[in-house]
């Protein structure tokens, strides 16, 4: 049985953690997961629960990483030692860091994908000798 895994905390997890929490966090979680994974709030949310999670640091083949994302986020909130409102702040901390960042970048056209251009079969053959 495999167990799905991210290498950082994926958006697809964040309504798993609806209950984690009291009447605050499930109204942050109901507003975050129903924009689009792209939205500054919900990369914050991302971002928030990376730090809080330590995703920088987990390993693909440790404990955490081989129970799942979902699995080790919601007993990462589950365990917070500080309170809800401490979670809060943790977010609108994030938020602002996200926010910050876009400033600073000219369009969102910055995190989308392009398509890279096939190089003409004579480019390649020429690369190839």
């Amino acid at each position: 049985m495999y167990v799905k895994t991210e290498i950082m905390f994926p958006p697809y997890v964040i309504p798993l953690l609806r209950d984690a929490c009291g009447a605050e966090w499930r109204r942050l979680v109901d507003r975050v997961a129903a924009l689009d994974e792209a939205h500054p709030e919900s990369l914050a949310f991302s971002l928030m629960m990376i730090r809080l999670d330590g995703c920088l640091g987990c390993e693909t083949d440790s404990f955490r990483a081989m129970r799942g994302c979902a699995a080790c986020a919601l007993q990462t909130v589950r365990r917070h030692r500080n309170s809800e409102r401490e979670l809060l702040k943790l977010y609108k901390a994030a938020l602002k860091d996200v926010q910050t960042y876009l400033a600073g970048h000219a369009s969102a056209a910055d995190f989308v994908p392009t398509a890279r251009k096939a190089r003409p079969r004579t480019e390649h053959i020429a690369l190839s000798r």
